[in-house]
């Protein structure tokens, strides 16, 4: 299976994972413009209250100039880690495995490192060895278009904003590409949410819904 190239998320959604079954390496853009609203720096987690974004606050994200998202630095003037911890805290401290997972989780966020790509990387890095993912990361040298010739011969698999929190579960098996699991509220399975959902309930089975 090609190599696939992912833009940097946020604890992305499971689907992003299973992307990456049989993949022959991860590649992660370093060279894309910086897009508000995106899994960038938000993932979508499930509360009592539904579907629910933790957004990660970043400094000069919204100025008109372009800035390459590998560049772009973490408003901690804002107190999002504590309230990004209290709200995982609340959602999922009653789940089957939030306590085997929350030490290690938490020092990644008091970390508190000063790139946003910086924390997506050690997140993910976290993430892949929970779902037993052993797979290299690369970062891209350079910025292809979605019409260069290295899409075309299928040595990798482009999925740059493939997924979006506008769209969390678009139609199509090969969107959501996880299997149905018990969830912590409600009676109906919400696909789109990030990983995080899926292994604070099923722990070191995670990787077995992924298909």
């Amino acid at each position: 299976m090609p190599s696939v190239l992912f833009e940097s998320q946020y604890n992305p959604p499971a689907s992003f994972f299973a992307e990456l079954l049989g993949a022959e390496s991860l590649l992660l853009e370093t060279h894309d413009n910086y897009r508000k609203q995106t899994y960038r720096n938000r993932c979508l987690i499930l509360t009592a209250q539904g579907v629910q974004p933790l957004t990660v606050p970043v400094i000069d994200g919204n100025r008109s100039e372009k800035v390459f998202t590998s560049a772009i630095e973490i408003d901690y003037r804002q107190n999002w880690v504590h309230r990004h911890w209290r709200t995982l805290q609340t959602a999922y401290g009653g789940t089957p495995y939030f306590e085997y997972y929350a030490d290690y989780l938490h020092d990644i966020y008091v970390q508190k490192p000063r790139l946003l790509f910086e924390l997506n990387q050690s997140l993910l890095q976290f993430l892949l060895r929970c779902l037993k993912l052993r797979l290299p990361i690369q970062l891209t040298s350079e910025y292809h278009p979605p019409t260069s010739p290295l899409f075309h011969n299928h040595s990798v698999l482009d999925r740059r904003d493939w997924l979006t929190p506008k769209d969390p579960a678009p139609a199509g098996p090969d969107r959501t590409s996880v299997r149905p699991y018990p969830q912590t509220f409600g009676k109906d399975f919400v696909p789109g949410l990030s990983i995080l959902d899926l292994l604070f309930m099923q722990g070191s089975a995670a990787g077995s819904f992924l298909t």
